[in-house]
């Protein structure tokens, strides 16, 4: 019993099982430093006691992360796994270029527009959510050609493509459906395909 208790004393009340580096991966954007310095691990707290939950909802609140996991490795070392939010589309405001990832989360400004990322047109979260979960439901091989979301309300998105074709999506319902229908539509002639009605749609 002594030696269980000496053992449960070293590794929980001193700092000998303590905090010595805390290792960040998985970052792009974010430096490893403004990931240590929002997580406030001290050095030599026994990692044994370090709450990896508290420490995890900390990096969350960086605009930039979507997700983190947070691990101990002895003897002294915590881990931080960052995963940063990709743009999927841009918001052009007065300030610069806002960042848009897929779960409509307006996270970082730009001074330049980032290239390859569609205009984004929204009055609202609402409508913004809705835009990017229609750009995300487009096929893969579709996204790259698409040049601005129009999304006016939630229920009223266009997507206009790089040569100039419109497309009417309508709200996020049926998306899926409507994903299958706009492959083969796009192969015929037209400017304007609407699918907001997957069952009839038409080209105009």
């Amino acid at each position: 019993m002594l030696v269980i208790t000496a053992v449960v004393y070293v590794v929980m009340f001193t700092s000998v099982f303590g905090v010595r580096e805390v290792s960040v991966v998985g970052i792009k954007e974010l430096t490893a430093e403004e990931v240590r310095k929002v997580a406030a691990v001290e050095s030599g707290t026994p990692l044994a006691r370090v709450d990896t939950a508290e420490v995890a909802a900390k990096v969350l609140e960086l605009p930039r992360v979507a997700g983190v996991d947070v691990g101990r490795s002895l003897p002294g070392t915590l881990e931080i796994t960052v995963t940063e939010r990709t743009p999927v589309a841009m918001i052009v405001a007065e300030d610069g270029f806002h960042l848009v990832d897929v779960e409509g989360v307006d996270y970082a400004v730009k001074a330049k527009a980032p290239a390859g990322l569609p205009t984004l047109k929204a009055p609202e979260p609402a409508a913004v959510k809705a835009g990017v979960q229609v750009l995300h439901a487009l096929p893969a091989k579709l996204r790259p050609q698409v040049r601005v979301v129009d999304a006016r309300t939630a229920h009223d998105v266009r997507l206009t493509l790089k040569d100039g074709r419109v497309i009417k999506w309508g709200g996020v319902e049926d998306s899926a459906h409507k994903a299958a229908v706009i492959g083969a539509l796009l192969t015929q002639k037209g400017k304007v395909y609407d699918v907001a009605a997957p069952e009839f749609p038409t080209i105009g």
